[in-house]
């Protein structure tokens, strides 16, 4: 991961491998994920209101930790084979255990995830997020929290590895905006290390 360049100009890191995962094992993964995950679309809390997400969600991971975020509780399913062998190889390049992936499901252009940064104090102090995409190109927007004119724009093909690390989740917030064109699906695959709460102080 060193010889990669930080795409982040200050207060974070952000590496991206374009071609993880080969054009064979990404159409195999994107179908096993299509066809084998548990897909929900599930409610947030936004400004108050109950709104559905605009995409379709899943949890897996170890089964004793819980994932909340936008006022709801996210229970894991058991691992799959194809996310324990995604998981394998994002655990070896990245240098963490992840316990946990959260996997969105984007069916076409009008899908998309708001501003956010993923901060929950189940991550840790300086979490380490490992995104893997499957399926249509699109566009990934980082956005300084403080300095909102600081933005960099990532383009997360078939088969690409996103991580991010350090201070990124405090500083940097990122977003997957809609589009105009017609698109294909596209999947992704958040890993996180969820650490106990009773583990941290």
């Amino acid at each position: 991961m060193h010889s990669k360049q930080n795409l982040l100009p200050q207060d974070g890191e952000a590496y991206l491998f374009e071609k993880f995962f080969d054009k064979e094992e990404s159409d195999f993964y994107f179908q096993a994920l299509l066809n084998q995950v548990i897909w929900k679309q599930e409610p947030i809390i936004l400004f108050g209101k109950k709104v559905m997400q605009p995409r379709l969600t899943a949890l897996y991971g170890d089964q004793d930790k819980e994932y909340k975020y936008s006022g709801i509780t996210m229970k894991p399913y058991q691992w799959i084979e194809p996310l324990l062998e995604i998981k394998r190889r994002v655990d070896d390049v990245s240098g963490s255990v992840f316990t946990t992936a959260l996997l969105n499901q984007y069916r076409d252009e009008k899908d998309s995830m708001g501003w956010h940064r993923d901060h929950e104090k189940e991550l840790g102090k300086n979490p380490i997020i490992a995104s893997v995409s499957f399926g249509a190109t699109r566009a990934f927007v980082l956005r300084h929290y403080f300095q909102k004119n600081l933005k960099k724009s990532l383009e997360l093909s078939h088969g690409s590895l996103l991580l991010m690390r350090g201070q990124t989740q405090h500083f940097w917030e990122h977003s997957l905006p809609k589009k105009k064109k017609t698109l294909e699906t596209r999947i992704n695959i958040t890993f996180r290390k969820l650490i106990n709460e009773s583990t941290t102080g």
